[in-house]
């Protein structure tokens, strides 16, 4: 039996990249949690896919919208395509990024915008449209996915941090300004977990070097983000905003 305060049942949400990753783990978190959800990523196979099998899993609604998050008009489209579905949207997830390590001597200045729309300018852009049908409501909340790297350094991911770093400021900024609707706005910055990318990384041995830094002594799970995002997600936080989550195995204590 679901909490009540942990129940998502009547709720709306938009998760970006969604399709794969954290992202798809977000989405059945939060169907699971009684929630209706819209996933977004570019490929609309690998939405479709999502969508069916978390519809399939949970019995919620679940639907694909393909949009570039760096594009205000894709953004504008989603928004729109969401509300015609749903007719409202209590929850936004801006989990749509990219990683990647470059030495600052060999950062092109592409690369750089990459980081830069994909990692920042999308969440801003998607609060701005999200967050323009939340006011009319006066109630709302936003999730920005930021990263253990808003807090910690390492070589050759200038680009991703400062990206990282600057959400969590966006996100603080954006609670401020906001709790006068009702919306809150919090940060959920992830450590290290096992993805089918990174899965092989982790039985060598710079990926067994990264593992003897974390206090847990383990990467995680990618279920083990469900907990966390249910939590942001409820009314079990109804008096946090501005803040940052970390779940990363106690990474963030030591860098």
């Amino acid at each position: 039996m679901t909490l009540p305060y942990f129940d998502l049942t009547g709720k709306t949400a938009i998760i970006t990249g969604g399709s794969k990753g954290l992202g798809e783990q977000m989405a059945y978190a939060l169907a699971e949690a009684g929630a209706d959800v819209a996933v977004v990523s570019r490929t609309q196979a690998d939405l479709d896919r999502v969508a069916a099998a978390v519809h399939a899993a949970t019995g919620r609604k679940a639907i694909g919208v393909a949009a570039d998050v760096t594009k205000e008009s894709d953004i504008v489209a989603m928004v729109q395509r969401v509300m015609a579905e749903f007719g409202k949207i209590d929850i936004l997830i801006n989990n749509a990024g990219i990683g990647g390590t470059t030495p600052v001597l060999e950062l092109t200045e592409e690369e750089w915008d990459r980081f830069m729309n994909l990692n920042l300018k999308g969440p801003v852009l998607c609060s701005k449209h999200v967050g323009a049908e939340m006011i009319k409501r006066r109630q709302g909340n936003i999730i920005n996915v930021s990263s253990l790297f808003s807090k910690i350094v390492a070589r050759y991911m200038s680009a991703y941090a400062a990206t990282k770093a600057a959400l969590v400021s966006f996100t603080r900024t954006l609670a401020l300004e906001w709790a006068r609707y009702n919306i809150r706005v919090n940060a959920l910055c992830p450590g290290y977990f096992e993805t089918p990318m990174n899965r092989d990384f982790w039985q060598t041995k710079g990926g067994q070097g990264i593992i003897e830094k974390i206090p847990m002594q383990r990467i995680g799970d990618p279920k083990e983000i469900k907990p966390a995002i249910i939590f942001l997600a409820s009314d079990a936080n109804t008096f946090m905003t501005g803040s940052t989550l970390f779940v990363d195995g106690g990474h963030s204590l030591v860098g």
